[in-house]
């Protein structure tokens, strides 16, 4: 009886509070339902379906104490549903095989690649031999070789290539980043790069808004570039009109090193300082006419304006996923301000997370979602507690400066471990950095922007312009001079899948829950520390196509090579938490015995022959039965990436990206009894 008081006492305390919760239940459907390894069937999403009937009807039987876990079970199966919903509602064909030839489609997008090369995504895509049915949706091209450039490529063109395609590859190492599940739910049905020159077929097609806008965007991005040239326009042209193509490879290595790379994508800040500033001019424009202003609801009518101005940055910005739950944060606050409500808040914060959950299911999949709300959940919360218990701020002078220290603290503390967790790097000097660089965005930049866009139908837009470059000028000099300093980067090594999950609830229950049950959130953030600090790495790594192989030694990750595979070496180095070159990598491995790595015909023809325990990992099928385990492109087919670990008593625990990634609508395996005659022994001689 006492315990049942004090459990009715203790949900009685979350009254009014319990609405934070909601975003949170949904993230637990939807997470569950991409962490499954395999398809649930629609008959199971059915079930699914009535569970969350059946719980929503105990919500109205039960006592009030128990009313909310209720609708907790009915909003976690909810989220479910919804990632079950959209990932059949996006969709696509996607290659089945590498393929080489003509390529024709309808330029949507242009952007570059890691290496720097210019990228386009097609549509309408005419691909040789391929029937329309099995042609992927859209495919996205580098263009490689210098006669890539013969024609000037143009969004709505429409284009003929010949390159190569291949479908979206799964991860570099079992458990790891599934590019497959990103490709699928933008419709990317393969990935390739071409050499041959780039052929127009016809010209850009009018009447499409969408295209239009691209044009717009292009057009605009051109402008800056031409008035601000080199790496100022680049980075003036990625925060207005998300144009990311001009600015070059060690730029972005610098901001990236400085913990300045958030300000290249048009997110939570850039959406907040540009409504902000017009929502600040329009109240102030209609101030100035103090007839208006005794009459008309002055913050209702600047608020709208600046909503209907956000909406114009989302479109002309190209609409990406960053900016669209950028803007559906700022609209849920400027709508909050012309219903006279409180504009931030952790209601307002859940009511935009909820909202991006049910269009956007797959978000909470990725790094952006997750540290846009951390740092925004946090930002609110430590400011809300300020304000209650009226903390001062020092004199009047001194609190946006206090402000911009606390801003920044937060912020980078909320969203550190989430950067450490998907991108293995910490920047020491971070928050120095953003310091130096984030007041100048909002006091100099994006009101320069805000004016050369006010300017440009007169003609004098490079005005605002050559302002808002003095800006970006000394952010990228913050950017370089910080990522010059000693052990600028510290690398941290990849956590196990359980750990950020278990820190976002520890947090959360921190700031959501009332009472002293949140100091329990705390515990839990330490447990996922730790599990963090005790994380084990594999023993041996095997790509997926058998062109490098990397193994654990006592000075770190030994590669088989020092140039192949740069991307898979960057990924598993950096999931070490090893911040070495390939080249240094590659350098161990002279020490390494027990695994033998074949690359070519002439290895393959030279291999004399392996005993029971060795591992060969060959490019070319080696055609004969062998004492030791030998996976080739044939087997990995089928598996994907492997990681080997060393268990007890020195037997090899196999793990393969197939068995962690599963049969799911994203994946492109093989069927099970396509297998290779010797794959099903694979696990047995791995043992012994």
């Amino acid at each position: 009886m006492v315990i049942a008081r004090g459990f009715t006492t203790m949900m009685r305390a979350q009254r009014g509070a319990l609405f934070g919760w909601v975003p949170v239940c949904l993230a637990i459907g939807i997470g569950s339902y991409f962490q499954l390894n395999w398809e649930p069937s629609l008959m199971m999403l059915a079930r699914v379906a009535v569970l969350a009937l059946i719980a929503a009807g105990l919500a109205r039987a039960l006592p009030e104490s128990g009313r909310p876990f209720a609708v907790a079970t009915m909003l976690i199966c909810v989220g479910a549903l919804l990632a079950g919903f959209r990932a059949h509602h996006v969709a696509a064909p996607v290659l089945k095989f590498r393929y080489y030839g003509g390529i024709e489609g309808r330029i949507i997008a242009i952007d570059r690649s890691q290496s720097d090369a210019l990228r386009l995504t097609l549509d309408r895509v005419v691909l040789e031999r391929v029937p329309p049915d099995r042609t992927p949706t859209r495919v996205r091209l580098s263009l490689h070789g210098d006669r890539a450039f013969d024609i000037t490529p143009a969004p709505g063109l429409r284009v003929m290539v010949t390159g190569h395609l291949s479908p979206p590859s799964g991860p570099v190492e079992p458990g790891g980043f599934d590019f497959q599940r990103h490709a699928w739910f933008v419709r990317l049905g393969a990935v390739g790069y071409a050499r041959a020159p780039l052929m127009g077929v016809s010209e850009a097609v009018e009447g499409h808004a969408g295209l239009a806008v691209l044009r717009l965007r292009m057009a605009a991005s051109q402008r800056i570039q031409d008035v601000l040239p080199g790496d100022r326009g680049g980075f003036a042209a990625a925060i207005t009109t998300g144009d990311r193509s001009a600015i070059s490879q060690g730029a972005l290595d610098a901001l990236r090193a400085s913990n300045l790379a958030h300000l290249l994508a048009i997110s939570g800040l850039h959406m907040g300082l540009m409504s902000g500033v017009v929502f600040a001019v329009l109240r102030i424009a209609i101030a100035l006419v103090p007839p208006l202003a005794l009459r008309v609801p002055a913050r209702s009518i600047a608020a709208a304006g600046a909503l209907i101005v956000a909406a114009g940055y989302l479109a002309l910005s190209g609409g990406n996923v960053a900016t669209q739950r950028a803007f559906v944060m700022v609209a849920v606050a400027l709508c909050a301000l012309m219903i006279g409500r409180r504009a931030i808040s952790l209601r307002a914060v859940a009511i935009a997370a909820t909202i991006v959950l049910v269009l956007r299911p797959e978000a909470l999949m990725g790094p952006g979602f997750q540290m846009s709300f951390a740092a925004t959940t946090a930002l609110v919360a430590v400011f809300g507690v300020l304000r209650e218990r009226e903390i001062p701020l020092g004199a009047k002078w001194l609190r946006p400066v206090l402000s911009v220290v606390i801003s920044s603290a937060v912020a980078g503390f909320a969203t550190a471990p989430i950067a450490a967790a998907h991108f293995n790097a910490i920047a020491q000097y971070g928050l120095l950095a953003n310091l130096l660089s984030v007041p100048l965005m909002g006091v100099l930049v994006i009101p320069a922007a805000v004016a050369a866009a006010v300017l440009a139908p007169i003609g004098l837009e490079a005005v605002g312009l050559w302002v808002m470059g003095l800006g970006v000028r000394w952010i990228l000099g913050v950017a370089h001079f910080v990522a010059e300093l000693p052990q600028a980067r510290s690398y941290v090594v990849g956590p196990d899948p359980v750990v950020l999950p278990l820190l976002a609830l520890g947090f959360l229950t921190v700031l959501l829950w009332q009472g002293r049950a949140r100091w329990t959130g705390f515990a839990a953030m330490v447990a996922a520390f730790f599990l963090w600090g005790q994380t084990h790495r594999p023993d041996i790594l095997i790509a997926d196509s058998a062109a490098l192989v990397g193994v654990m030694t006592p000075d770190g990750r030994a590669l088989s090579k020092d140039r192949a595979g740069g991307f898979i070496a960057r990924n598993w180095l950096e999931n070490d938490g090893d911040g070495k070159p390939q080249i240094a990598a590659a350098a161990r491995w002279s020490g390494v015995t027990d695994i033998i790595h074949l690359s070519g015909k002439r290895a393959v023809a030279a291999f004399k022959g392996c005993v029971k325990g060795q591992i060969v990992v060959t490019t070319v099928a080696l055609g004969r039965e062998l004492p030791c385990v030998v996976h080739d492109p044939d087997t990995l087919r089928h598996t994907g990436a492997l990681a080997y670990r060393i268990g007890p008593e020195g037997a090899f625990l196999l793990d393969t990206a197939r068995s962690e990634s599963g049969d799911r609508l994203w994946t492109h395996w093989p069927p099970e009894d396509a297998q290779p005659r010797y794959v099903a022994r694979l696990n047995d001689k791995a043992d012994q």
